[in-house]
């Protein structure tokens, strides 16, 4: 082993993906990531790591399918790419946690500068986009659903542990920042129980309203947002449900994210096309979705914003001799155009489009990207990793298409 000088530049070769992010990322306005950043200029205050090296090292991990904030920090120290990026800055993984957890607006701010930037460029067209859903493991266990009489037990353990914690925490034999550590940990238990419980009145009217024959309602205790859904495999775990809207051009870039934890994409299109007007400034023309969102409501409030939606009809019921594409009695005018326009070939060979589009964005997210199951807890977190995802699928299409 010696010492000696390291110059990172001579390590990472010029077409290294590494260097093309980062090129994107120099041209966007980052200043709301130093909004909260107190100690500059004439304040005094401990140095802070650059908000735009943490940034860099997420959007370069997204690409790499790396989501794990643990495992950034250790590629920190053996990685020539993310080397390159820290630029001998010391990155802990807590503060990169940190990062990913607090800057949840402003990476979906940063989505809509990098759409303006194409759309300034005339390299998007969104005259017609597709959405897709997916659900993505939580990381929640199967185990950690419970009653809320179980719920309520824990509860009372929880608040009698941390009693005892704090009575602990004055024994010399802990050192004060394990105290801390067990303190906090004993609060954050709590305050997850708590949510928990909030869940339980919402969920019990869910249940009624949905006529399920098992009345029983379970919440999570790792991650009260959770939900337990149907997956691809056929199979239940708890999961959340991940929605990505995507242009059908060339561009094939993602307009538009959101989050639930509904196991349903019933109406999930009425505010996907809400947040892309307001995200573009465009309204869509048309509309591409699968048979799980055409909901008559959807299919009506987009007729009223003069958006064409291509769905499949549904399939008659056993016995059902009526021609699905024939309107209904009960048809408003939107539903019935919906009906007979998804029995021409025209609309046929334009819903075709969704597949290569938004449902290779769910694929390419899942396989490459990390966004097969989920590193982080909550709704909040959970639309940030989305959106991080979002971004740098962007960024490398912006690169691709030569933005």
């Amino acid at each position: 082993m010696t010492w000696g000088r390291i110059d990172l530049d001579a390590q990472l070769a010029d077409d290294h993906p590494a260097r093309a992010l980062c090129a994107v990322i120099e041209r966007m306005d980052l200043s709301a990531l130093y909004l909260g950043i107190e100690a500059r200029d004439e304040v005094a205050g401990a140095s802070t790591i650059d908000p735009k090296i943490l940034l860099s090292l997420w959007v370069y991990a997204t690409s790499e399918g790396e989501g794990s904030a643990r495992e950034i920090w250790r590629l920190t120290k053996l990685h020539a790419g993310y080397r390159w990026i820290c630029g001998g800055v010391d990155v802990g993984y807590h503060t990169l946690s940190d990062f990913r957890s607090e800057q949840v607006k402003v990476v979906d701010a940063l989505i809509t500068q990098v759409l303006a930037l194409l759309m300034k460029q005339d390299l998007v067209d969104l005259h017609r986009v597709a959405q897709d859903g997916t659900r993505v493991r939580a990381s929640a266990g199967a185990s950690s659903f419970r009653r809320e009489q179980t719920l309520n037990a824990l509860m009372e353990e929880a608040r009698a542990h941390l009693s005892t914690v704090i009575k602990e925490a004055v024994d010399p034999a802990i050192s004060a920042r394990r105290a801390a550590a067990r303190k906090r940990g004993a609060k954050q238990r709590i305050e997850r129980l708590e949510a928990a419980l909030q869940q339980i009145p919402e969920l019990t009217e869910t249940k009624k309203r949905s006529g399920a024959k098992d009345k029983t309602v379970r919440v999570s205790t790792t991650d009260p947002d959770a939900r337990v859904m149907k997956m691809g495999d056929g199979g239940f775990r708890p999961a959340f449900n991940v929605q990505f809207a995507t242009t059908t051009d060339e561009a094939r870039v993602i307009v538009g994210v959101a989050v639930s934890n509904r196991g349903s994409d019933m109406g999930e299109s009425t505010p996907m096309l809400e947040q892309i007007e307001q995200r573009t400034g465009v309204r869509p023309s048309e509309m591409l979705i699968d048979g799980g969102y055409a909901q008559h409501e959807a299919i009506d409030q987009a007729a009223k914003q003069k958006v064409t939606v291509y769905a499949p009809v549904p399939k008659p019921r056993e016995g059902d001799t009526r021609d699905p594409h024939a309107p209904r009695a009960d048809d408003s005018e939107a539903v019935a155009a919906w009906r007979q326009r998804m029995g021409t070939d025209e609309a046929k060979a334009i819903y075709k489009q969704r597949a290569a589009t938004a449902e290779t964005v769910n694929a390419d997210a899942k396989t490459n990207r990390g966004l097969d199951s989920l590193a982080v807890r909550g709704l909040d977190k959970v639309a940030g990793s989305a959106s991080l995802f979002a971004l740098t699928y962007n960024i490398l299409r912006m690169i691709t298409l030569g933005g």
